[in-house]
């Protein structure tokens, strides 16, 4: 009885320190590849977040152009975080930023965001129960998508996106994608 005592503290320890190790080893849920790179966007079934900004669907996604889908919510710190370099990235020429108000709380909250912090965004449509967002794998918010021309998800962000993560990532990304839309 008494090595009982003595046992199961050392096999909780190891136990713990197993999860722990292989956390270090998997890679950061950043760079978590998603299930669809490479393949078609989920279809957009759900309508414009308001009257100001027009919503998009799936034929917008495969217009030739590519598309950066981002999904936020008002609630969202990191969403205010990342606002201003989706701000400089909407600006850039050709660039086609549609948004996707993900399980927002309050109605109107999202507009008043965007109202506040500035509005991205050309499109927007709203998925107040998080359907669309389920379809296209978010872990949560904020998520950023590079969608081809020719409607293929070609890479995901998943957290805030930095200048650096814009420079190093996203962009890079967009113009992989302009190749293959070519």
């Amino acid at each position: 009885m008494k090595r009982l005592v003595y046992a199961l503290p050392v096999a909780a320890f190891l136990v713990l320190a197993f999860f722990l190790f292989r956390s270090l080893v998997l890679p950061p849920p950043s760079v978590l590849p998603s299930a669809l790179i490479d393949k078609p966007a989920p279809a957009i079934t759900i309508a414009a977040m308001d009257d100001a900004t027009p919503g998009f669907t799936s034929a917008d996604l495969k217009s030739g152009h590519v598309t950066i889908v981002n999904f936020f919510s008002s609630w969202c710190v990191p969403c205010r975080m990342e606002n201003l370099q989706l701000m400089v990235l909407s600006k850039m020429p050709g660039m086609h930023v549609y948004g996707v108000d993900y399980e927002e709380r309050q109605e109107g909250a999202g507009r008043a965001f965007l109202n506040e912090m500035g509005n991205p965004f050309s499109h927007i449509v709203a998925d107040p129960q998080g359907d669309e967002g389920r379809e296209w794998g978010v872990y949560g918010v904020p998520e950023t998508y590079v969608v081809d021309g020719n409607g293929i998800v070609r890479f995901k962000l998943v957290g805030e996106l930095t200048a650096q993560a814009m420079k190093n990532q996203l962009l890079p990304a967009i113009e992989k994608a302009k190749k293959a839309s070519s």
